[in-house]
Formats: structure tokens, sequence, C-alpha cells
């Protein structure tokens, strides 16, 4: 935090401490027996000083956060003598994990793809890893959703196998389609939109389509290929069959030519070792099997 912010902190606790003790001594050199006024029932209400025993109990309290202050970090940027940090404790948390389970995960990591799919403790890190890391875009069930890939079928944007989804887990993906609506006009987009949906054998207009493959064969085919297959290695969606990242309707496909769309996986090197990257890919290409 910054130097303001850790004098405020030191300023307000210390004299939060020095307040309650002289109001604690205040109240415990009254005179004593003197009567308040106030009267309930015959019994009447004397000011007495605070019990011994009670103030004993209060100045404890003050001596004992005293000590946390000065064991503890408390005191804004002050460093406490026992050199504790939240960020230690989580690091020596994480060293005593991996010790626990660094011999389970060498184990797994020297598995084929194959073995992977087939051993049932593979299986269960292999989920685990996912659940943690993958599960909040492609879901619990790894079935995706609207801009986030299925995971459990076979169509794959940037191609299948074990080996292309440890590199997307290690180094991410990067999945951009530029908008085609100011080139196109409406017209035009409506257009390659009924293109498109031909290239899947779906309903539509053969006009429109007529006019929109050449217009398609201009702006789309260095991507999508010739005959609307795609192409991984350029991470562009095969248009010829009836999987849609991002909806299949003639709207959706309109919205998507005129305005682009950009996906991205974020790398997971700083987060999964080799090892743990050898796992999850292994789970993850087995749900597709």
């Amino acid at each position: 935090m910054s130097s303001a912010w850790s004098w405020f902190v030191i300023v307000g606790t210390l004299g939060s401490l020095i307040v309650f003790a002289v109001l604690l001594f205040a109240n415990r050199r009254t005179s004593g027996g003197e009567d308040t006024g106030h009267d309930y029932d015959g019994i009447k209400e004397l000011d007495n000083p605070l019990p011994m025993w009670w103030v004993g109990m209060f100045v404890l309290t003050i001596v004992y956060a005293i000590g946390y202050l000065v064991w503890y970090p408390g005191l804004g940027n002050v460093q406490g003598t026992a050199g504790w940090t939240s960020l230690g404790q989580w690091q020596a948390e994480v060293d005593r994990h991996d010790e626990r389970f660094a011999p389970i995960y060498a184990r797994l990591a020297a598995m084929s793809p194959e073995e992977l799919a087939s051993d049932r403790v593979a299986q269960q890190v292999g989920r685990r890893l996912f659940l943690n890391h993958c599960s909040t875009c492609h879901g619990v069930t790894a079935q995706g959703g609207f801009g986030f890939p299925n995971l459990t079928d076979g169509e794959w944007i940037w191609d299948s196998g074990f080996d292309k989804v440890k590199h997307a887990v290690l180094n991410g993906r990067n999945g951009i389609m530029p908008p085609w609506g100011a080139a196109l006009g409406d017209q035009g987009v409506a257009d390659v939109t009924q293109y498109t949906l031909s290239l899947a054998g779906r309903e539509h207009d053969a006009e429109a389509a007529q006019r929109g493959q050449a217009q398609y064969n201009t702006l789309c085919v260095a991507c999508h290929g010739a005959d609307g297959s795609g192409n991984p290695l350029l991470g562009a969606p095969n248009l010829t069959n009836d999987i849609w990242l991002y909806g299949g309707s003639a709207d959706e496909i309109a919205f998507t030519i005129k305005n682009g769309r950009n996906g991205n996986m974020p790398s997971f090197a700083d987060v999964l070792d080799e090892q743990k990257a050898h796992i999850l890919a292994g789970y993850v290409t087995s749900l597709s099997q």
C-alpha cells in the first residue's frame, strides 16, 4: 500500500489503543458511591468504578494487541518480527502440495496419450485440473457455449490431436476474423450469408447465394478455403457442417460477417507446468474419443 495509507493505518490503530486505555483508566479513577439520579423500583444506580478484574482483562487485551502488532505485519507497511506474509504462507502451502503430489504428477506425465485416456487416476487428476482452469469458459461438462468451443465432439478449430491440445494449453490461441461490413455493405453481407448457408447444405436463397459466392471467393476463401472446409493452421472454422461457435442462424452469421469476431484463449504456461499441461491435454483429448 502507499505511504499515505500506511500511516493512516498506523495512526488509526495505535491511536485507537491509546484512546481505549485513556477511557479505561479515566473511568477507573471515579470517586465511587455517587448517586447518578437513576432510580428504578427502589434501586438506586451508583457511579462506582469498574471492577478490577474487568479492568485487568481489558488491559490484557491491549497488551495482546500490541504484541500481535509487533509479531505480525498489522501496522501498514511495517513488517512484523515473525517475517510472516500472506504470499509466503501461500507459497509454503503450494510447495507442500507440490512435494506431496510430485510423484503422482511425474508418473502421469510419463504416460502416453492413450495411457492417460485409460488410466483412472490420470482421468481424475486431469478432470480436477480442467475444472480449476478451463470450466469457467468451456463448462463443467466441457460442452462449451456461445463463443467457447465444445471439447467433446470431433470438431477442432485449431486441428485435433494431443500435441495440438497441449500446445493450446501452454501457449493459448488467438482467433481473429476481420469485420467485412464496410467492404461488403448490407446487401453484400446478406448475400455472403446466404452463400455460407449453402455451403452447409442448409435452406438458403439461391439467387443471393450466387451473388455472394463471388464476394466469398474474394474475401473469405483465403482462410476458409474454396469449399468452406476451413484451415486449422489459421484457426478458420469449417463452414460446411452444422457446428457454429457463434451461432448458426442467418442473423448470427450475418452479424459475424459484418462485425467480425475476436476469440482468445489465454496461455496457461504461467499457471500449469509441463507435467500438468501433459495430464490436462490427455484428459481433454479423451473427451472427444
